[in-house]
C-alpha cells in the first residue's frame, strides 16, 4: 500500500477534512470511513494536486473498494488514488458525506 500523504476537502458547511491519501488498488483493513476516489497529478512545479471523482461512505473498507459498484466510471475518470477519512461512527460518517457531496459536483455520484 503506497501512502501519499494527506489532502484536505471541504463541506459545503465550511468544515475542512483532512484525508489520507492513498494509491488506488490499496489494501485496506476493517474500518469505517468516508472515503474519496481522486486523479492525482504531479504538476511542473511537483506539486500534486487531486481532481475529485467521487465521495462515499462504508462501514467496512476492506470489502468496499474491491467490489465498487463505481468502478467503471473510475475508471473512465483516470482514478489512482483513495483518500481516506476514517470514522467508525455510522451517523457521522453519512453527515460527512452529505456534506462533502453538497458542496462539489461529482461525476461519478452524479451518474
Amino acid at each position: 500500500m503506497t501512502k501519499f500523504g494527506t489532502v484536505k476537502f471541504e463541506g459545503k458547511s465550511g468544515t475542512s477534512y483532512e484525508f489520507t491519501a492513498y494509491e488506488r488498488g490499496s489494501s485496506f483493513n476493517k474500518i469505517g470511513a468516508v472515503y474519496f476516489v481522486t486523479k492525482r497529478t504531479k504538476s511542473q512545479s511537483g506539486s500534486f494536486s487531486h481532481t475529485r471523482i467521487y465521495v462515499g461512505e462504508t462501514g467496512n473498507l476492506s470489502e468496499r473498494m474491491a467490489q465498487h459498484h463505481r468502478k467503471d466510471c473510475f475508471d473512465q475518470h483516470g482514478a489512482n488514488c483513495i483518500c481516506v477519512y476514517p470514522e467508525s461512527d455510522d451517523m457521522v460518517r453519512l453527515a460527512i458525506e452529505k456534506d462533502i457531496m453538497e458542496n462539489y459536483d461529482l461525476p461519478c455520484n452524479l451518474e
